[in-house]
């Protein structure tokens, strides 16, 4: 077996397989299983372990080595010179370079064994599998990353996606069948779709708070006007042309008092809501809630069960992936989402090519309201009664999955494609999350850290580093 020179690399190694390993034994134990096979397993685990983590160290060290024999830069060469006799070797380097890794990895160590310790549903093999899984994988993706230079958001999504996916697959029974994937299309298709603003103002730099407040507010608004005998489909045009409205003056206040996107916003979105309350209860004690028979075609569009043209598959999917095409194409393909970039990028160098700061702005806005309101009216025919609250978890979970695809909250970086896989993530995520036991609670604080570690290697991108 090789050993890296660094004596406090192999301690740290031996400790990480010992827990890795003890947590085993101790789990094959809670489960019954064979004193043979625990035990077996548990050495088979603790060598695996010590080898492998001691294999990546002598490669890195071999590999920092040869860098800092061709490299002249004197913190490097007093690293590597702490000890005549190599017992140092790099290991202040090996903090810097992969501080946000070992933190990441220690971290969910940490959420693991608070989760083993607090829930006995959790102390299973199968999690304790899918949690090692997840830790390769996060190593993975880290090193292999830097390959990807400018797409690395998306290799990351992507790869985290994937192991989500591989570890519910084994953990969770009937993760893979066909109602489950079309639940978690269908409330993704949701997010998708009232990501679709998010995403356009954080590309120019901004933000928008006011998302869950509109979709709340279409979502009962719609409904009373349908009670009032107005055509459904007339009722849903008037209901996002209000919000194209409520977004015009969104991109006008912030446009115009400068970095106050945030608190303009939110304080736009309680206005609207409660004003939205205030008229839909006239002459009702049910503030908050409308009743009434919503359209079956509406149904149809959302409904679990809807068919799609005679198809058993719900026309919101289709929707939504009609919606991201549009957005990824026409960001790419036209001169609105060159200058959305441009804008995003650099506003002094847009400005002197003569792009309007205030139009492109103020339409983002106005597109972010559009299709938080069309989110609104979908969960209406998905839920079949108005709620002012149903857009209360999209005030965290639309920016978390700007951020988690990997859109720069600073502009210019990004897009909707990105946001697709931040989309899935959280709703694969979520799925896996819920079949584990854990409740909402649980749920939030697992998508708060996984946010700081994406946050923190997205920052490493050059593009994204400039702007820092």
């Amino acid at each position: 077996m090789m050993f890296p020179k660094s004596i406090f690399l192999i301690w740290i190694n031996a400790a990480i397989a010992f827990v890795v390993a003890g947590i085993g034994f101790i789990m094959g134990f809670v489960q019954a299983v064979p004193a043979q096979t625990v035990i077996l397993y548990t050495i088979i685990t603790l060598f695996l372990f010590f080898w492998g983590l001691n294999y990546l160290a002598v490669i890195y060290e071999q590999r920092k080595r040869q860098i800092g024999s061709a490299e002249t830069n004197p913190d490097i060469i007093s690293d590597q010179a702490q000890d005549k006799d190599g017992q140092n070797i790099g290991v202040g380097n090996i903090w810097r370079s992969n501080r946000v890794l070992i933190i990441a990895m220690v971290g969910l160590l940490i959420l693991y064994l608070v989760l083993t310790a607090s829930i006995s549903e959790f102390r299973r093999i199968g999690n304790l599998a899918g949690f090692l899984i997840l830790e390769a994988i996060i190593l993975f993706a880290f090193k292999v990353s830097g390959v990807f230079v400018y797409n690395r958001s998306a290799f990351i999504g992507l790869t985290i996606l994937g192991a989500i996916i591989a570890i519910s697959s084994f953990t969770i029974e009937g993760f893979l069948s066909g109602a489950n994937i079309k639940s978690i299309l269908v409330f993704a298709a949701f997010l998708g779709i009232a990501s679709v603003g998010m995403t356009l103002v954080a590309l120019m730099g901004g933000l928008d708070l006011s998302i869950p407040f509109i979709i709340g507010s279409s979502n009962i608004g719609l409904l009373y006007l349908i009670g009032l005998g107005i055509p459904p489909w007339v009722a849903v045009i008037f209901t996002l042309v209000i919000a194209g409205g409520i977004g015009f003056l969104n991109g006008i206040f912030t446009y115009r008092i400068q970095g106050q996107a945030l608190i303009l916003t939110l304080g736009m979105g309680f206005a609207v809501s409660g004003l939205t309350q205030i008229l839909t209860s006239i002459g009702s004690s049910f503030s908050g809630n409308v009743f009434g028979t919503v359209p079956d075609w509406l149904r149809n569009l959302a409904a679990m069960n809807g068919r799609t043209i005679g198809m058993n598959f719900p026309p919101i999917i289709v929707i939504w992936v009609a919606i991201a095409l549009i957005m990824i194409i026409g960001l790419r393909r036209t001169s609105y989402g060159r200058y959305i970039y441009a804008l995003g990028g650099n506003r002094q160098s847009a400005r002197l090519q003569n792009i309007s700061e205030l139009k492109y702005w103020t339409l983002s806005y106005i597109i972010s309201a559009v299709f938080a309101s069309m989110t609104g009216c979908l969960l209406l025919g998905w839920s079949g009664g108005g709620f002012i609250g149903v857009g209360d978890p999209y005030l965290f979970t639309t920016l978390a999955a700007v951020v988690i695809g990997g859109t720069s909250l600073l502009g210019g970086y990004g897009g909707y494609g990105f946001t697709v896989i931040g989309v899935l993530v959280l709703q694969v995520l979520t799925s896996f999350l819920i079949g584990i036991g854990l409740d909402y609670e649980w749920q939030q604080f697992i998508f708060g850290l996984l946010i700081l570690p994406m946050v923190a290697l997205y920052g490493r991108v050059p593009h994204i580093r400039t702007q820092i």
